[in-house]
């Protein structure tokens, strides 16, 4: 039955919609690969229909990168279920980096520029 799967698989073309949802999101196999926790290679043999992606991989796609899940394993419906932010996951991506410190400072400056807006909005009315 699994050998049945992975031929289905093979066949139906899931790791090339894996490709395609890697470069919609604009992420090169080594920065996906990396967020999925495996190997670039395995990826790579994944996005080829060399090697099947399995349960905890399709979960690991739909999930981290927000793929529609009957997309990935149909091909049918939206390839994502919300619309991505990519600006949002790059302030996120860059926020983790920073130290604690670094992140407080940023959190202030982040409700100063708010209140600033509010503020501009309410002398506009």
């Amino acid at each position: 039955m699994e050998n049945m799967i992975q031929c289905m698989q093979m066949i139906d073309g899931i790791g090339f919609r894996i490709q395609e949802a890697r470069k919609a999101l604009g992420l090169t196999q080594e920065e996906f690969a990396r967020r999925l926790k495996i190997s670039r290679v395995y990826l790579c043999k994944i996005e080829q229909q060399m090697r099947p992606a399995n349960e905890r991989i399709l979960h690991l796609v739909a999930l981290t990168f927000g793929v529609n899940s009957r997309w990935l394993e149909t091909g049918a419906g939206k390839m994502f279920d919300i619309p991505k932010d990519h600006k949002l996951d790059e302030i996120v991506e860059n926020f983790k980096k920073l130290d604690d410190l670094l992140q407080d400072y940023v959190l202030k400056q982040i409700r100063l520029a708010r209140e600033y807006q509010e503020e501009k909005k309410t002398q506009n009315r």
